[in-house]
């Protein structure tokens, strides 16, 4: 290896860079406030520059929010930051003159789950990513499949409820508007306040239910039963071998993996008559994104 391999996560709020060693695990990071879109690729180029120290780098892997263009080098639709057919890959390419591959930062992390975390060793693995929406990534036979667009995987969008609530991608009834850590929130109305009086968050609904407050096991309980009876949809489709739930709402544990496997149990196709997936949480928490971005950089590094 000539140089190092730079991975990059963009956030609507924050950018932050890593490198990695050969077990996934970050040696070196640093982390910005996100600037204005248009400032992005510089920022990009100053934080690769900072955590390299005078070393050389080989590659950059970018895992940013939104539509991916099948090259990995243009983001068409962002939905956080005002981008569209926004040539990423190009632009911090020319800032740092090296090598640069942007991936859908859900698919990042699912690599990142396959490569090093709790995907390890599964030939099939579908990663769902709950937070403000629902993300995906799916991984067949040690690839990354990003379909005929490279835009696969989208399981927040799949559809949940015909003619259900409005949706931010403009249709109605997709899935993230009923399993995502927004719907949560929503959910939550009129059944627990927060510490305030006002709305609860997210992450205070996890942290109850991690105290076996009855009122938030209960919305886990509903909630993720909804999520396993989307991921039932795809699993009639793809047959994963295993499942990875990560995300924010992840850290409640078994107050959300198991409602969510009962509700794939109860709405497989073929039910007990044919093999599930193990469902499992994630092991990498937020720094997938970083990883697998850094390590699907490894190959243009190798070039």
């Amino acid at each position: 290896m000539s140089g190092l391999e730079v991975g990059v996560d963009v956030g609507g709020t924050k950018i932050a860079a890593g490198i990695i060693d050969e077990t996934g695990a970050i040696v070196r990071s640093a982390r910005r406030p996100t600037p204005g879109s248009t400032d992005i690729p510089a920022a990009i180029a100053e934080l690769v520059r900072e955590i390299a120290r005078e070393q050389s780098v080989a590659a950059v892997g970018i895992g940013a929010a939104g539509f991916i263009s099948a090259d990995r080098q243009t983001v068409l639709t962002a939905p956080n930051i005002d981008w569209n057919d926004e040539p990423l890959g190009h632009d911090v390419s020319a800032l740092l003159g090296v090598p640069v591959v942007v991936e859908n930062d859900a698919n990042a992390a699912a690599w990142a789950e396959h490569r090093f975390g709790a995907g390890r060793g599964a030939h099939q693995m579908l990663a769902v990513t709950v937070g403000t929406g629902v993300g995906g990534g799916l991984v067949v036979n040690g690839h990354l499949v990003r379909g005929a667009h490279g835009i696969a995987a989208e399981v927040g969008h799949i559809r949940f409820e015909r003619g259900g609530l409005l949706c931010g991608c403009g249709l109605h009834g997709c899935l993230e508007q009923y399993a995502s850590g927004t719907a949560l929130e929503r959910r939550a109305e009129g059944r627990l306040v927060g510490p305030d009086g006002g709305p609860v968050s997210g992450p205070e609904i996890t942290r109850l239910a991690n105290q076996d407050d009855p009122a938030a096991c209960a919305l886990l309980a509903e909630f993720g039963r909804d999520l396993g009876e989307g991921i039932a949809t795809l699993v009639a489709v793809i047959d994963p071998e295993v499942i990875v739930i990560g995300g924010g709402v992840a850290e409640a544990g078994d107050h959300l993996l198991d409602p969510v496997r009962a509700g794939l149990a109860a709405f497989l196709t073929g039910g007990t008559e044919r093999p599930g997936p193990k469902v499992v949480a994630a092991e990498l928490g937020n720094q997938a994104g970083l990883v697998g971005a850094a390590d699907l950089a490894v190959d243009l590094g190798d070039a």
